[in-house]
């Protein structure tokens, strides 16, 4: 008897064959879809991390220009303080720059809207107008500054040459009127010492030399020079009978009495008014002094107004 053939094994290789083709399929199905999708997520996610970059930088930006602008207006405010001006609208917009500041900095890159970038950039676009307009202003107002700095240092120099020309007006005036006063000075010519004696006889000498216990009064004779400066008025005029020790002879009861010489007190012998006529007029001084003179050199000084117009000399033996 012949054995049978059993058909049915191949069949069913063939269908697991089948099985793991169809799995190896789904798979690979799979596996392209999850590399599809993991493609579509990576460009979205490059596409995202681009727009991110782009506000950032967008952000950074509009940082750096209100800084830039903040620095402009706080710049002005210097420029307005130093030409002694100053503005509180402008520390105003100082203070609301300050502000917008803060709040860009508080984005965060992704959250700076095309709304808010749109809204910021006008802003600035308004404070960078102002700016120009406040920065012309200033530079008029400098201009003006530099052109009334330059009339007011004209007017100082001006000033000052004037204040020198008075000045050495004044001094040429004070020189001409010292010069006035010394030219005006009175002086005595031809100063002659004689004496008397108790007799009243009067004794001359070339040499004025005379013997003492014969000298009982002293005479001083002179003239008045020729002097057209000199007003035409009353004239006080002094003696001084100075003794070889260089003491002034003064006595109340006699004329004597205290003048001032160069700013100081000095006493003089005797005194008398003149009307001065500028005719070369002659007068003259008799002293007695009441008593014995020294022996030795004495000496005569005349005065007007507190200078000197003559002096002369005369010896007692």
């Amino acid at each position: 008897m012949e054995p049978q053939q059993e058909y049915p094994e191949p069949r069913q290789n063939n269908s697991r064959a089948l099985l793991w083709v169809a799995l190896v399929l789904v798979l690979l199905g799979i596996n392209g879809v999850l590399f599809y999708l993991n493609s579509q997520k990576k460009t979205e996610n490059e596409q995202l991390t681009t727009q991110v970059q782009a506000k950032d930088t967008k952000l950074q930006a509009q940082i750096k220009e209100y800084e830039d602008l903040k620095a402009s207006y706080e710049r002005q405010s210097q420029d307005l303080q130093k030409l002694g001006l100053s503005n509180d609208s402008l520390e105003a917009r100082i203070s609301g720059i300050n502000a917008d500041l803060l709040r860009l900095r508080s984005f965060k890159a992704g959250s700076f809207s095309l709304a808010e970038q749109q809204r910021f950039k006008q802003r600035a676009l308004s404070l960078e107008s102002q700016l120009k307009k406040k920065d012309d202003q200033i530079a008029d107002l400098r201009k003006s500054n530099e052109n009334l700095y330059t009339e007011t240092t004209t007017l100082k120099e001006r000033q000052n040459k004037l204040t020198d020309t008075i000045s050495t007006i004044a001094k040429t005036n004070r020189d001409l009127s010292d010069k006035v006063t010394v030219a005006s000075r009175l002086q005595a010519d031809n100063i002659h010492v004689s004496v008397l004696n108790k007799k009243d006889k009067e004794k001359d000498d070339d040499k004025e030399e005379f013997k003492a216990k014969r000298v009982d009064r002293v005479k001083v004779a002179f003239t008045l020079a020729r002097n057209d400066v000199s007003p035409k008025e009353t004239k006080t005029i002094y003696l001084r009978i100075l003794e070889p020790d260089g003491a002034a002879l003064y006595n109340l009861s006699t004329g004597g009495g205290t003048f001032t010489v160069d700013g100081q007190e000095a006493f003089y012998t005797m005194k008398q008014d003149v009307v001065f006529d500028n005719s070369k007029q002659a007068l003259n001084f008799v002293y007695a002094k009441g008593g014995e003179y020294k022996i030795g050199q004495h000496t005569v000084e005349l005065y007007e107004g507190g200078a000197l117009m003559g002096k002369a000399t005369f010896t007692l033996k």
